[in-house]
């Protein structure tokens, strides 16, 4: 019997398991029928991890929510029920952590969707924190120097770890983490005033912004780095993130843009069309930092710590764009 559920499972199309991932999100308590979306159907077709490459540890912190879930709940509209505090182990020689509040992982709201809608924007921020985010924060610990004095914006952040990151140990002159989503940049204000005494005499803020919206305009020609890790999902955003890159770089040779994104198909291919005719240009490049290529060896050789990676999906590549 239990081979005969092994086969069936195993042939189930990958878009009914997407929709089961997606009803797991929603429910609370599983399923009455256990038949209906196979467990091992999803684990099959799912690339979720916990762990991603783990290059900046973390661990979750209950008592340090406490001391602030009541001010998470004024803003989130929420009982605080949902909120999660990360601690995250910075890897130098200051042995520096860093606190971040997110959403619990596993559990999404129908309210979610409803902001979505009204600020046309993914959800994406609060599913979870994205591998690519956590080797884009290890990418700029590693090269500190490039933001020291230097004004820096974080797009489409989530829940902001590389924008922290620099804002502790690279003693930039600024530093905003923005995202499209207010609930986002609602944990993103709560993690900067959380994390404010590591930061030194580098000004941080968060930021609402849309990239197809004209508050841009207020900012423009004014960061010398802009950072950005898996934004490059959406193709619907392309032509939106290529113009925000080149309104907000400020206009000299130096300024750059550092994005971390994966292949995902076409889709990284199709935005960097997007930024060649907007008059950027480009490189990009796969073996970046020996660690990250190091770990994603060992992926790829069958270290069952993130199941079904795939180079396309899960492997960020180091993209760099300038004037």
């Amino acid at each position: 019997m239990r081979e005969e559920k092994t086969v069936r499972s195993a042939t189930i199309k990958a878009s009914s398991l997407r929709w089961g991932i997606l009803r797991k999100a929603f429910l609370r308590r599983p399923s009455p029928d256990p038949d209906e979306y196979s467990e091992l159907g999803i684990k099959r077709i799912s690339r979720k991890t916990t762990r991603g490459f783990n290059l900046i540890p973390c661990h979750l912190m209950e008592d340090h929510l406490k001391e602030h879930s009541a001010s998470l709940s004024k803003t989130d509209q929420s009982d605080g029920s949902k909120d999660a505090c990360v601690r995250y182990s910075v890897p130098n020689d200051s042995a520096l952590k860093l606190y971040l509040f997110q959403r619990v992982d596993n559990r999404a709201d129908l309210n979610d969707f409803e902001f979505c809608n009204r600020y046309d924007i993914d959800n994406t921020g609060l599913v979870c924190h994205w591998p690519s985010e956590d080797v884009l924060a290890f990418y700029c610990l590693s090269h500190a120097d490039m933001f020291r004095s230097k004004k820096v914006i974080e797009l489409g952040s989530g829940y902001g770890l590389a924008g922290l990151v620099i804002s502790a140990v690279a003693e930039a002159l600024e530093v905003v983490i923005s995202d499209g989503n207010p609930q986002v940049v609602d944990y993103i204000q709560h993690s900067i005033n959380a994390n404010s005494s590591a930061f030194g005499d580098t000004k941080v803020k968060s930021m609402m912004l849309h990239w197809n919206k004209e508050e841009i305009s207020d900012i423009s020609n004014t960061f010398d780095v802009i950072i950005a890790s898996d934004c490059t999902f959406f193709k619907e955003f392309h032509k939106g993130l290529a113009r925000t890159i080149k309104f907000l770089l400020k206009n000299e040779q130096t300024s750059e843009a550092i994005l971390l994104s994966p292949k995902r198909g076409d889709s990284l291919d199709k935005f960097m069309v997007e930024i060649k005719e907007s008059g950027l240009h480009f490189s990009i490049t796969e073996m970046y930092d020996m660690e990250v290529w190091r770990r994603h060896q060992g992926f790829m050789k069958g270290d069952d710590s993130w199941r079904n990676y795939e180079k396309d999906h899960c492997y960020p590549l180091l993209v760099r764009i300038f004037l």
